[in-house]
């Protein structure tokens, strides 16, 4: 009783310590400037207000940052899960000379630091003509993350039953069938929870999109809230609305595909 009541405070301690910067954002977020200044950030409110929410939709033009986000986001999380799919079921069900090296050479890629790329990127997009365009950001999203989707999906596929892909084979269905009927169907919970994943990295995203985006009508969002924050006065708590806004779409993702990512969680453990 003793222990189970201990445990029970430490992870109720753990919580809230998770949470208590996420509600310290979303209470400065309706305080006023005045209020800010006066009493700090740190002290209980003295005003209440929405106009903050008002500033950063409209000073920030986050409908437009939200718009290029999404822009980015979907195309950048459905091509890389495609794909991954598509060379994970290639590498887990079929003998391809050098598979593990191929595994490894796609993680490895993973494992250097992208600040040592920020330059290099930088001038290839620049150099073919793609600079400052969504379309070079959605490929770098798609480039970076590949690697780590395969490999992950690959462990997934690897352990779904031969006899599956051999009883469809028998009633003649091809590779191309196998993979859309037979093996995605089984590792949706997978691709759920790399999808939830995927979607919060792209769509927070602050390093790819500052180096390879200029102009400021095509800032994504996290980027576009850099914009209000001024050089010698910052108004943060028109900040935290900004912030805000932009969690939505992130947690709306994630409490949609919440129960795939969590069955998505469990299957990996117990592999």
């Amino acid at each position: 009783m003793i222990r189970r009541t201990g445990y029970h405070v430490a992870m109720g301690l753990i919580s809230f310590l998770w949470v208590a910067p996420i509600l310290w954002v979303i209470v400065i977020s309706f305080r006023s400037f005045d209020d800010v200044a006066a009493n700090g950030l740190g002290s209980l409110p003295h005003s209440f207000t929405f106009s903050t929410y008002k500033s950063a939709w409209e000073d920030a033009d986050e409908f437009r940052a939200l718009i290029n986000s999404l822009l980015v986001t979907i195309p950048a999380v459905l091509l890389s899960l495609g794909l991954a799919s598509v060379a994970a079921y290639g590498l887990a069900r079929y003998s391809i000379p050098l598979r593990r090296t191929i595994l490894l050479l796609m993680l490895m890629g993973n494992l250097l630091p992208p600040q040592i790329l920020l330059i290099p990127i930088s001038r290839f997009v620049e150099l073919i003509g793609y600079y400052d365009t969504l379309i070079a950001l959605i490929a770098v999203h798609v480039g970076f993350g590949l690697g780590f989707y395969t490999f992950v999906l690959h462990g997934f596929m690897r352990d779904l039953p031969r006899e599956i892909q051999e009883a469809a084979t028998i009633d003649g269905a091809g590779p191309g069938k196998i993979y859309s009927a037979v093996i995605l169907p089984l590792t949706r919970p997978a691709l759920a929870a790399l999808g939830a994943l995927s979607f919060t990295w792209i769509f927070n995203d602050l390093l790819w999109s500052i180096t390879v985006i200029r102009s400021g009508e095509k800032m994504p969002v996290t980027p576009a809230l850099l914009g209000l924050q001024g050089l010698f006065v910052s108004s943060w708590n028109v900040i935290a609305a900004g912030t805000v806004i932009a969690a939505v779409p992130t947690v709306a993702v994630f409490l949609r595909f919440q129960k795939h990512f969590v069955g998505g969680l469990a299957i990996g453990a117990v592999k």
